[in-house]
Protein backbone atom coordinates (compact mmCIF):
# COMPACT_ATOMS: atom_id res chain seq x y z
CA UNK A 1 0.00 0.00 0.00
CA UNK A 2 2.64 2.54 1.05
CA UNK A 3 4.78 2.10 -2.06
CA UNK A 4 1.70 2.05 -4.32
CA UNK A 5 0.41 5.35 -2.96
CA UNK A 6 3.85 6.95 -3.04
CA UNK A 7 4.21 6.14 -6.72
CA UNK A 8 1.14 8.29 -7.46
CA UNK A 9 2.41 11.40 -5.63
CA UNK A 10 2.13 14.43 -7.91
CA UNK A 11 -0.62 12.92 -10.05
CA UNK A 12 -4.16 14.26 -10.38
CA UNK A 13 -6.67 11.93 -8.70
CA UNK A 14 -10.46 11.95 -8.95
CA UNK A 15 -13.19 10.97 -6.46
CA UNK A 16 -13.63 7.20 -6.56
CA UNK A 17 -9.98 6.35 -7.20
CA UNK A 18 -8.80 3.84 -4.64
CA UNK A 19 -5.83 1.85 -3.39
CA UNK A 20 -6.11 -1.65 -1.94
CA UNK A 21 -4.36 -3.04 1.15
CA UNK A 22 -4.84 -6.68 0.17
CA UNK A 23 -1.54 -7.32 -1.62
CA UNK A 24 0.68 -6.08 1.20
CA UNK A 25 -1.44 -7.74 3.87
CA UNK A 26 -0.84 -11.14 2.22
CA UNK A 27 2.88 -10.48 2.02
CA UNK A 28 3.08 -9.45 5.66
CA UNK A 29 1.98 -12.92 6.78
CA UNK A 30 5.35 -14.38 5.79
CA UNK A 31 7.60 -11.32 5.50
CA UNK A 32 8.87 -9.29 8.48
CA UNK A 33 6.32 -6.78 9.73
CA UNK A 34 7.02 -3.26 8.44
CA UNK A 35 5.89 -0.09 10.20
CA UNK A 36 4.68 1.51 6.95
CA UNK A 37 1.29 2.95 7.78
CA UNK A 38 -0.53 5.49 5.65
CA UNK A 39 -1.85 8.56 7.49
CA UNK A 40 -4.84 10.02 5.60
CA UNK A 41 -5.06 13.78 5.24
CA UNK A 42 -7.75 15.93 3.60
CA UNK A 43 -9.32 14.29 0.56
CA UNK A 44 -8.50 10.70 1.52
CA UNK A 45 -10.61 8.22 3.50
CA UNK A 46 -9.92 4.76 4.85
CA UNK A 47 -12.72 2.29 4.09
CA UNK A 48 -11.87 -1.16 5.46
CA UNK A 49 -9.04 -2.50 3.34
CA UNK A 50 -9.19 0.37 0.84
CA UNK A 51 -7.90 3.93 0.67
CA UNK A 52 -10.48 5.99 -1.23
CA UNK A 53 -10.09 9.43 -2.82
CA UNK A 54 -13.09 11.62 -1.93
CA UNK A 55 -12.21 14.87 -3.74
CA UNK A 56 -10.30 15.81 -6.89
CA UNK A 57 -6.81 17.26 -6.78
CA UNK A 58 -3.09 16.49 -6.73
CA UNK A 59 -1.81 13.79 -4.38
CA UNK A 60 0.80 15.18 -1.98
CA UNK A 61 3.16 13.46 0.47
CA UNK A 62 4.94 14.54 3.65
CA UNK A 63 7.59 12.38 5.27
CA UNK A 64 7.35 9.87 6.66
CA UNK A 65 3.86 8.62 5.78
CA UNK A 66 1.30 11.47 5.49
CA UNK A 67 -0.71 11.76 2.27
CA UNK A 68 -3.40 14.25 1.28
CA UNK A 69 -5.19 15.72 -1.75
CA UNK A 70 -4.17 19.28 -2.65
CA UNK A 71 -7.15 20.99 -4.29
CA UNK A 72 -8.55 24.47 -4.90
CA UNK A 73 -11.41 23.88 -2.48
CA UNK A 74 -12.89 26.93 -0.75
CA UNK A 75 -15.47 25.28 1.51
CA UNK A 76 -13.95 24.80 4.95
CA UNK A 77 -14.78 21.89 7.25
CA UNK A 78 -13.56 22.52 10.84
CA UNK A 79 -11.00 20.18 12.38
CA UNK A 80 -9.84 20.03 15.99
CA UNK A 81 -6.63 21.96 16.63
CA UNK A 82 -6.70 24.03 13.43
CA UNK A 83 -6.19 27.78 13.74
CA UNK A 84 -8.66 30.03 11.93
CA UNK A 85 -9.61 33.68 11.50
CA UNK A 86 -13.14 34.38 12.70
CA UNK A 87 -15.47 37.35 12.91
CA UNK A 88 -17.41 37.99 16.12
CA UNK A 89 -21.05 38.32 15.11
CA UNK A 90 -23.00 38.24 18.40
CA UNK A 91 -22.80 37.90 22.16
CA UNK A 92 -25.11 35.53 23.99
CA UNK A 93 -24.60 35.61 27.74
CA UNK A 94 -21.00 34.63 28.40
CA UNK A 95 -20.54 33.20 24.91
CA UNK A 96 -19.46 34.95 21.72
CA UNK A 97 -20.67 33.68 18.36
CA UNK A 98 -17.94 33.57 15.72
CA UNK A 99 -18.37 33.24 11.96
CA UNK A 100 -15.49 31.21 10.49
CA UNK A 101 -16.98 30.56 7.06
CA UNK A 102 -18.43 27.13 7.85
CA UNK A 103 -21.96 25.78 7.74
CA UNK A 104 -22.66 27.07 11.28
CA UNK A 105 -21.14 29.53 13.71
CA UNK A 106 -18.76 28.55 16.49
CA UNK A 107 -18.95 29.50 20.17
CA UNK A 108 -16.14 31.27 22.03
CA UNK A 109 -16.27 31.66 25.81
CA UNK A 110 -15.03 34.87 27.40
CA UNK A 111 -12.90 32.67 29.69
CA UNK A 112 -11.07 31.24 26.65
CA UNK A 113 -8.63 34.16 26.59
CA UNK A 114 -5.29 34.50 28.37
CA UNK A 115 -5.73 36.05 31.83
CA UNK A 116 -9.52 36.22 31.56
CA UNK A 117 -11.59 35.85 34.75
CA UNK A 118 -15.13 36.70 35.78
CA UNK A 119 -13.92 40.14 36.86
CA UNK A 120 -11.30 40.66 34.17
CA UNK A 121 -13.25 40.11 30.97
CA UNK A 122 -11.65 40.50 27.54
CA UNK A 123 -12.60 43.52 25.47
CA UNK A 124 -14.33 41.84 22.53
CA UNK A 125 -16.79 43.72 20.37
CA UNK A 126 -19.05 42.61 17.55
CA UNK A 127 -17.21 42.79 14.26
CA UNK A 128 -13.78 42.12 15.82
CA UNK A 129 -11.44 39.64 14.18
CA UNK A 130 -10.14 36.79 16.33
CA UNK A 131 -7.36 34.31 15.66
CA UNK A 132 -8.40 31.14 17.46
CA UNK A 133 -8.19 27.36 17.28
CA UNK A 134 -10.86 24.69 17.48
CA UNK A 135 -11.23 22.90 20.78
CA UNK A 136 -14.27 20.93 19.60
CA UNK A 137 -14.94 20.19 15.93
CA UNK A 138 -17.45 17.38 15.61
CA UNK A 139 -20.27 16.98 13.10
CA UNK A 140 -22.67 16.14 15.95
CA UNK A 141 -21.70 19.07 18.22
CA UNK A 142 -21.46 22.84 17.98
CA UNK A 143 -17.90 23.95 17.12
CA UNK A 144 -16.05 25.56 20.03
CA UNK A 145 -13.09 27.93 19.77
CA UNK A 146 -10.42 28.99 22.26
CA UNK A 147 -7.76 31.71 22.14
CA UNK A 148 -5.31 29.92 24.43
CA UNK A 149 -3.10 26.86 24.02
CA UNK A 150 -2.90 23.84 26.31
CA UNK A 151 -0.73 25.76 28.80
CA UNK A 152 -3.14 28.71 29.04
CA UNK A 153 -1.01 31.10 26.96
CA UNK A 154 -2.32 33.18 24.07
CA UNK A 155 0.62 32.24 21.83
CA UNK A 156 -0.38 34.79 19.19
CA UNK A 157 -4.11 34.14 19.41
CA UNK A 158 -6.82 36.59 20.41
CA UNK A 159 -8.40 39.76 19.04
CA UNK A 160 -6.43 41.47 16.28
CA UNK A 161 -6.93 43.35 13.04
CA UNK A 162 -6.73 47.08 13.71
CA UNK A 163 -6.67 48.29 10.13
CA UNK A 164 -5.46 45.93 7.46
CA UNK A 165 -7.43 43.95 4.91
CA UNK A 166 -9.25 40.62 5.23
CA UNK A 167 -9.84 38.50 2.13
CA UNK A 168 -10.46 34.88 1.12
CA UNK A 169 -8.31 32.44 -0.85
CA UNK A 170 -8.47 28.71 -1.57
CA UNK A 171 -7.51 26.18 1.09
CA UNK A 172 -4.75 24.92 -1.18
CA UNK A 173 -3.04 28.33 -1.19
CA UNK A 174 -3.35 28.48 2.60
CA UNK A 175 -1.45 25.20 2.97
CA UNK A 176 1.24 26.48 0.59
CA UNK A 177 1.64 29.68 2.64
CA UNK A 178 1.85 27.76 5.93
CA UNK A 179 4.46 25.30 4.64
CA UNK A 180 7.79 25.56 6.54
CA UNK A 181 9.69 26.45 3.33
CA UNK A 182 7.04 28.52 1.55
CA UNK A 183 8.37 30.07 -1.68
CA UNK A 184 5.37 32.40 -1.92
CA UNK A 185 5.96 33.76 1.57
CA UNK A 186 9.71 34.23 1.02
CA UNK A 187 9.11 36.05 -2.30
CA UNK A 188 6.52 38.27 -0.63
CA UNK A 189 8.88 39.23 2.21
CA UNK A 190 11.35 40.61 -0.33
CA UNK A 191 8.75 43.02 -1.72
CA UNK A 192 7.16 44.83 1.23
CA UNK A 193 7.44 44.43 5.00
CA UNK A 194 3.99 43.44 6.23
CA UNK A 195 1.97 41.71 8.92
CA UNK A 196 0.35 38.52 7.68
CA UNK A 197 -2.16 36.30 9.50
CA UNK A 198 -3.23 33.10 7.73
CA UNK A 199 -6.20 31.01 8.85
CA UNK A 200 -6.76 27.40 7.86
CA UNK A 201 -10.32 28.38 6.90
CA UNK A 202 -9.10 30.26 3.81
CA UNK A 203 -9.05 33.74 5.32
CA UNK A 204 -5.97 35.95 5.20
CA UNK A 205 -5.42 39.27 6.96
CA UNK A 206 -2.63 41.54 5.76
CA UNK A 207 -1.40 44.96 6.79
CA UNK A 208 1.49 46.92 5.31
CA UNK A 209 2.96 50.40 5.61
CA UNK A 210 0.35 51.94 3.30
CA UNK A 211 -3.06 51.12 1.88
CA UNK A 212 -1.55 50.85 -1.60
CA UNK A 213 1.02 48.24 -0.50
CA UNK A 214 -1.67 46.31 1.38
CA UNK A 215 -3.86 46.13 -1.74
CA UNK A 216 -0.89 45.09 -3.90
CA UNK A 217 -0.02 42.23 -1.51
CA UNK A 218 -3.65 41.05 -1.46
CA UNK A 219 -3.86 41.07 -5.26
CA UNK A 220 -0.54 39.22 -5.56
CA UNK A 221 -1.66 36.47 -3.19
CA UNK A 222 -4.98 36.02 -4.97
CA UNK A 223 -3.20 35.91 -8.34
CA UNK A 224 -0.67 33.34 -7.08
CA UNK A 225 -3.42 30.72 -6.71
CA UNK A 226 -3.47 29.88 -10.41
CA UNK A 227 0.14 30.69 -11.34
CA UNK A 228 3.15 28.46 -11.73
CA UNK A 229 6.30 29.23 -9.75
CA UNK A 230 7.92 30.83 -12.80
CA UNK A 231 4.90 33.02 -13.56
CA UNK A 232 4.69 34.10 -9.92
CA UNK A 233 8.36 35.08 -9.80
CA UNK A 234 7.98 37.11 -13.00
CA UNK A 235 4.98 38.95 -11.56
CA UNK A 236 6.76 39.65 -8.26
CA UNK A 237 9.81 40.88 -10.19
CA UNK A 238 7.66 43.36 -12.17
CA UNK A 239 6.12 44.67 -8.98
CA UNK A 240 9.57 45.07 -7.42
CA UNK A 241 10.73 47.04 -10.46
CA UNK A 242 7.70 49.33 -10.20
CA UNK A 243 5.94 48.15 -13.35
CA UNK A 244 2.62 48.06 -11.47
Amino acid sequence: MFSTVKERVGEVLLPGDEFSFEAEENISLTAPVKSEKVVCGPGLRRCGGRLVVCKSGVLRHKEPNVFWIDSQQRRYVPAKGESIIGIVTAKSGDIFKVDFGGSEQASLSYLAFEGATKRNRPNVQMGDLVFAQFLIANKDMEPELVCIDSSGRANGMGVFGTGGLLFRVSLGLVRRLLAPQSNIRSDLEQLFPCELVVGMNGRIWVKSASVQQTLIIANLLQSAETMTAQQRQQLFRKVQQGAF
